[in-house]
């Protein structure tokens, strides 16, 4: 059910004559020719019977005096004829033992291609220009796939290879270093223009990204400096290696499994006694431990009690919930339309009696508005016992809502008709933000994403205009979250993570954060969390990134220590620490935005609908990180991360 999803075999370098032997460092196992492949240099090298490098060596080299003669027509270059050689391989086998590469075309090419628009017979006399398309990747007769982040193209400098997904796993190897590089470049250029829809010239970059942004459009010669600012004093976590499929040496335990008495929607982790599984037509309540969390036997069903006058008031399908007033009160929103996100209003539940005491409205200047996401002040606001604030997203709008009323005193919720929560403060936009998802910091910052990529950030004190706006890469930011401190910034889009450093140093040496001041032209580029391709196809065409996040801490000196997302059956967990670090292997021989490809998985038999830290006063002494819940529609797991998980 749980622990690391084992993805990877013994490194062989290419075995072709006419191929340089080299030496390989990455983790992913490299492309094999077929003949030159046998079962036992497919096992992993925690194997006992696993043989030793040298032991590899001999092998391959008895394997080519007894195939030479076969091999005997690759002992020289491709035809130079031939534009855009390439030898094309296919991964078989999935996650099995006896997955492996095959070679598909041991000579083969590439070309980017415009895409036709097809039209009808009175535009045959229109210019090209209007008949051409996106930019399409063609490799041979076999693969003809869009230019696009779906692609997930991993690339490995150092064996002049790319590995990508397109109906099944692919890599194509390059026969010298200044056909890999051009590839690479022209892979880039095609997806900035498929996504930004026009040419990647330098002009359109700097329209694109803008004068401060040259990591966005150079990230070789960003300024790496406040990824590496570390503070001394943190203690700093290394993954175990993730190639090994043993379940001893797993750093995942599974401690617990739980059945869940109604259909899960979303997970609402307390930081005090209970955590609670919210269900389409009632809440389970559990018990929070450093092991976990273990059910309690309470199931509330939602009881609307006389609170619910609205003849179309509906608790069927609450898809987001929020934890107020020291965690005896939860906040339940529910979609008006099947599919939207968008809500007119909230329903206000007592936790100790189980019952809906209030059902709010959104209202702004006398007129119903909706809402499509809520969340608390700040990371910890869910354990004040007074509070009676939060903070409201829909498309263009930004606000703070408030339960009190105007004279700042209690609404008397028995007598009034449908009480209306007070819009304290925030900003109507005008025109296209298209707000997404949004998170608030320890002090009240907020970070906003947009469909459009960009992610904004707003200081605590206002919410008419953004202090810091970083540029989108074209994918819609679908969930966001940022760090106690507000240092840190993570938001998930449907294929990969990304990454950014909020620190910038102002005018007077000082160091900052982009929530409290503009950040000038010194901004570091992004870093992205992406899957191998394989991992990628093993999670499902369908299956998008949903709800990544840090580690859960609410208070100062504290630091993070983890980032999680779900993808389809799998929850996937990156190592803060490695991530930031700039000399980290997965940054080798990369060109472009710096990836990192260094995680666990946990794999279960359901899709997940959440997966989340536990707050990290649960950690125990002898972990790095307190608990991983994790919730498929039936069931709910936790994780201890074990301290053998250290290095």
């Amino acid at each position: 059910m749980g622990g690391a999803h084992s993805r990877e075999g013994l490194d062989l370098s290419d075995s072709d004559e006419y191929e340089s032997e080299e030496e390989t460092t990455d983790k992913e196992e490299e492309p094999e020719d077929e003949d030159y492949q046998t079962s036992d240099e497919q096992k992993t090298p925690s194997s006992a019977s696993s043989p030793s490098i040298d032991d590899v060596d001999a092998r391959l080299k008895a394997l080519k005096l007894k195939y030479s003669t076969k091999n005997k027509h690759h002992s020289t270059p491709p035809p130079q004829n031939l534009k855009n050689p390439v030898k094309l391989y296919l991964h078989i086998g999935g996650n099995t033992p006896n997955a492996k590469w095959v070679v598909s075309d041991k000579l083969t090419h590439y070309s980017f291609v415009r895409s036709r628009v097809s039209g009808g017979e009175d535009e045959e006399d229109e210019d090209e220009e209007d008949e051409v398309g996106l930019w399409e990747l063609r490799v041979g007769v076999k693969i003809r796939a869009r230019v696009s982040s779906d692609l997930q193209l991993k690339m490995f400098g150092d064996q002049r290879r790319v590995d990508f997904v397109s109906n099944g796993v692919w890599a194509l190897k390059f026969f010298k270093d200044e056909e890999y590089r051009r590839f690479v470049k022209e892979f880039q250029d095609s997806l900035f223009e498929n996504v930004h829809g026009v040419s990647a010239t330098e002009e359109n970059k700097l329209k694109v990204y803008g004068k401060d942004f040259i990591g966005w459009m150079n990230p070789e010669v960003a300024d790496d400096t406040m990824w590496d600012a570390v503070d001394d004093e943190e203690e700093e976590f290394k993954s175990p290696s993730l190639s090994t499929p043993s379940r001893k040496n797993h750093d995942l335990l599974e401690e617990f499994e739980e059945v869940a008495n109604t259909g899960i929607q979303s997970l609402a982790l307390g930081a005090l006694d209970n955590s609670f599984l919210v269900g389409t037509d009632s809440i389970q309540v559990v018990k929070n431990f450093r092991h976990g969390i273990h059910g309690k036997g309470v199931c509330v069903k939602f009881d609307r009690g006389p609170a619910c006058k609205s003849a179309n008031s509906s608790l069927s399908t609450p898809k987001k919930a929020i934890l107020m007033r020291g965690e005896t009160n939860m906040m339940l929103m529910s979609p008006l339309l099947e599919g939207k996100p968008h809500a007119s209003g909230l329903h206000q539940l007592d936790i100790e009696t189980g019952k809906i005491v209030t059902e709010w409205k959104f209202e702004k200047d006398g007129a119903d508005i909706s809402m499509r996401d809520i969340t608390n002040d700040t990371k910890g606001a869910q354990l004040e016992p007074s509070g009676s604030t939060f903070l409201g997203l829909d498309d263009n709008r930004l606000c703070q809502w408030d339960m009190r009323d105007r004279r700042g005193m209690v609404q008397n919720l028995a007598s009034a008709n449908s009480p209306v929560l007070h819009w304290t403060q925030g900003h109507q936009f005008s025109r296209g933000t298209n707000f997404q998802c949004f998170a608030s910091t320890g002090d009240g910052s907020i970070v906003v994403g947009s469909l459009d990529g960009k992610i904004r950030l707003y200081s605590k004190t206002s919410m008419r205009q953004a202090k810091t706006a970083f540029p989108g890469l074209g994918s819609p930011i679908t969930h966001v979250d940022v760090t106690y401190d507000g240092k840190w910034v993570v938001g998930t889009t449907d294929t990969y993570l990304i990454l950014i450093c909020t620190l910038f140093t102002d005018k007077d040496g000082k160091t900052k954060t982009g929530f409290g001041g503009r950040m000038g032209n010194r901004i570091s580029a992004p870093r992205l969390l992406k899957l191998t391709p394989l991992d990628a196809h093993m999670a499902g065409s369908n299956s998008k990134f949903h709800g990544g996040q840090f580690s859960w801490v609410t208070e100062d000196g504290k630091q993070e220590r983890h980032i999680v997302v779900s993808v389809g059956k799998f929850s996937v967990i990156w190592n803060f620490q490695q991530v930031k670090n700039s000399s980290h292997e997965c940054y080798r021989n990369q060109q472009g935005l710096k990836s990192c490809y260094c995680y666990k998985i946990v794999l279960k038999d359901e899709s997940i609908v959440d997966s989340r830290f536990m707050h990290e006063k649960f950690a125990i002494s002898d972990s790095p990180e307190a608990p991983l819940v994790v919730a498929t529609p039936m069931k709910v797991t936790s994780f201890s991360i074990s301290g053998s998980g250290r290095q």
